[in-house]
């Protein structure tokens, strides 16, 4: 049996390019042969972490919403991919937010080892995802037993499903191919 794969597209809109890459990675990494579930953030209520740190002590946010079932199923996932629309050259705030709610798992016995960043962005110049990267890596950074394993920008995606016509198709779907 494959690894355990969570897919966290973190996109308000539905099929919208991070999406679209999203899936794609998901696809490669069910061909692969792993177990892969994938989460949409779209329809999700998600808190601003009010910064307690009760979690530390408790593994559990105090904060009762959406976050705290996806802060779950990271810390079991063998892999997990976020998926990321990139705005003002950085991640959504929506990931961002879910990052931060994260916190539960700082203390606790985590499985994730391999993380992925899939983004999509107007800008056509490869440099439009360091912010995001930079941000991301932080909170890798935090998480000793992982490492960032993949990036995918479909750059230049600047219409709603212009992505599609862009090589980041095919190099979401190799890099999801290549999780074993």
């Amino acid at each position: 049996m494959g690894k355990r794969v969570l897919v966290i597209s973190t996109s308000l809109r539905k099929n919208s390019n991070s999406d679209i890459l999203a899936k794609e990675f998901a696809k490669g990494a069910a061909q692969s042969g792993n177990d892969v579930e994938f989460v949409s953030l779209n329809d999700k209520t998600i808190a601003f972490c009010k910064g307690c740190l009760a979690c530390q002590k408790t593994k559990e946010c105090v904060i009762k919403d959406d976050s705290n079932e996806i802060v779950e199923k990271m810390g079991l996932a063998d892999v997990i991919a976020f998926a990321t629309p990139i705005y003002y050259y950085e991640m959504s705030g929506q990931m961002k937010t879910l990052i931060d709610r994260s916190n539960p798992l700082f203390t606790s016995d985590y499985k994730f080892r391999d993380i992925y960043l899939i983004a999509a962005c107007a800008d056509d110049s490869e440099s439009a995802v360091d912010g995001a990267a930079k941000g991301l890596q932080g909170w890798i950074d935090c998480f000793e037993k992982c490492s960032l394993k993949g990036v995918v920008l479909g750059k230049g995606a600047d219409e709603a499903g212009s992505v599609k016509e862009t090589k980041a198709v095919s190099k979401a779907y190799e890099m999801g191919l290549n999780v074993k």
